[in-house]
């Protein structure tokens, strides 16, 4: 059986979805793990779909009644 992942099954690795990325006190990325090539996935990406933050709504624009006349 074919099952589709929580946010699509494309998705490029990046290190802000792994579960080893953290940001330490300063606010600088860190990897528990010790990979220091931020940007490019290392060998031990691991995808984590809690850190994914989703995309934000469109406005939903206000209607008149004069826009539904013919």
């Amino acid at each position: 059986m074919f099952f589709k992942k929580l946010f699509g099954n494309n998705i490029s690795p990046d290190c802000e979805y792994c579960r080893y990325y953290a940001k330490n006190s300063s606010g600088d990325p860190m990897c528990s793990k010790g990979s220091a090539n931020f940007g490019t996935p290392c060998f031990r990406y691991a995808y984590d779909p809690l850190k994914r933050e989703p995309k934000v709504m469109p406005e939903i624009p206000e209607f008149t009644a004069d826009d539904f006349k013919l």
